[in-house]
């Protein structure tokens, strides 16, 4: 056998090679450029026993078997949409499971095109000519607009406003942001689990550098005083940022037209289900703050041979250009996620995206009406729509009834004394009747 069959297949270093890279450095051997203490070092087995797959699979199901065998009616922020097994086919794919970032264009045009798409639909849905091919989630996509706010407005300002009612998650991370900018981040008025749009008016003023609105609320709530919130904004020479997801704004007011400077949200509401929390932060603005953009863009042109090609283009991130002239120092993006989400838009196509919209306007509507009448319950509290999901009232503490409901095999959230929220999908409609009956034994 030969130095270059002995070699490694993933280093193309053959002995003689390493030893004169050894030499050079001064060390005897690979182990020398490593400082491991001896307490963590591999002292070359890993003591786990050999068994059989069907043996470890066993293990593994008498494990998982502990967990709570729950029907969650969950939301704010985290939705479970049936994702179509498409998208697992496609998705799984290799040259989309081993593509980390499409640096290099020549090699990467199928993923490239993906995330063009998922752009495009973003453009779509929100008429904001520009979208960004995906951040971390919904909370680093609106910190990020916040940083965005303080370069783009020409005024000195420094107070950042969002809703009293917002995921406290969602409001912690912005925050964070929030410190590092100089930024103060303060709350305005809900009414009936809505804008208080006088109440945001007197809240406004010449330090007002942003304006955060949700549609639907972390309630649930359809909000409908956005134009008005967007001339409150314009009013003070501040930035007006909405928050949503792909599946509402397939039926709700197109941003752009309400005067929404920005969009935010979650998109993993496509492509993902309730996957324990992972998010696909979703970012669309105007043409003006393209260069404002965090993250990086999908842009299409053609190659030497005049064929359309796609290549990642305004990289503004601090990897990849002077960190004083970045504007964000994100430094990845959920690029497998946004392929997912394109590929579950695309498999609804327009008219099976606003069916499933349509859907969690009717549906949640109707089982709202079914606990309202569920004595001791009082549904919804806010005489608004809803979109997916709605807050109740009950005469019991909610704590104890949600855990009452959880001992049944249900699971809300309990968000206030005698408030619980409820969100209703279709993966979870089949067992609406079921928790009915169930909330009528225990409320």
């Amino acid at each position: 056998m030969g130095e270059h069959d002995s070699a490694s297949p993933y280093a193309p270093h053959r002995p003689a090679e390493t030893s004169a890279m050894l030499e050079t450095v001064g060390v005897e051997r690979e182990a020398d450029l490593f400082d491991i203490p001896e307490s963590v070092a591999f002292d070359g087995t890993l003591d786990i026993e050999s068994r059989s797959e069907r043996a470890v699979t066993r293990e593994f199901e008498s494990l998982l078997d502990h967990n709570d065998d729950l029907v969650e009616l969950l939301g704010r922020g985290h939705y479970d949409h049936y994702v179509p097994s498409l998208v697992d086919h496609l998705a799984d794919r290799q040259e989309f499971l081993t593509s980390y970032t499409q640096y290099q264009p020549e090699i990467a045009q199928g993923f490239l095109q993906a995330l063009f798409e998922y752009q495009s639909m973003l453009v779509e849905l929100t008429g904001l000519p520009v979208a960004n091919c995906s951040l971390y989630d919904a909370a680093t996509a609106l910190g990020e607009v916040a940083t965005l706010a303080t370069r783009v407005r020409e005024t000195s300002g420094s107070h950042v406003l969002v809703p009293e009612q917002i995921q406290a998650g969602k409001r912690g991370v912005l925050e964070n942001y929030a410190d590092g900018a100089e930024l103060t981040v303060e709350s305005y008025p809900m009414d009936d689990g809505a804008v208080d749009t006088d109440a945001l008016d007197a809240a406004a003023g010449e330090a007002t550098v942003l304006v955060y609105a949700e549609s639907p609320t972390v309630r649930g709530v359809v909000e409908e005083s956005l134009s008005e919130v967007a001339e409150i904004a314009d009013s003070n020479d501040a930035l007006f940022c909405l928050g949503s997801d792909p599946v509402a704004l397939a039926v709700l007011e197109e941003p752009a037209t309400v005067g929404a400077d920005v969009v935010v949200g979650d998109a993993a509401s496509l492509g993902m289900g309730a996957a324990g929390g992972m998010g696909l932060g979703l970012f669309a603005t105007r043409d003006e703050y393209l260069r404002q953009v965090p993250g990086r863009l999908v842009g299409a042109g053609e190659d030497e041979t005049g064929r359309r090609a796609y290549t990642l283009t305004l990289q503004t991130r601090e990897q990849h250009i002077r960190r004083e002239r970045a504007t964000s120092n994100i430094c990845t993006n959920q690029a497998w996620v946004a392929l997912r989400a394109a590929i579950h838009a695309a498999s609804l196509g327009p008219d099976g995206l606003v069916d499933l919209a349509s859907d969690c306007v009717s549906r949640t509507s109707e089982v709202a009406d079914r606990l309202d009448a569920v004595p001791g319950i009082e549904a919804p509290v806010h005489d608004r729509y809803h979109f997916r999901e709605f807050v109740a009232k009950s005469d019991r503490p909610a704590e104890a009834v949600a855990g009452d409901l959880t001992d049944h095999g249900f699971a809300v959230h309990a968000i206030d004394e005698h408030l619980l929220q409820v969100c209703v999908t279709e993966t979870n409609a089949g067992a609406v009747d079921e928790f009915v009956d169930t909330l009528e034994v225990v409320a």
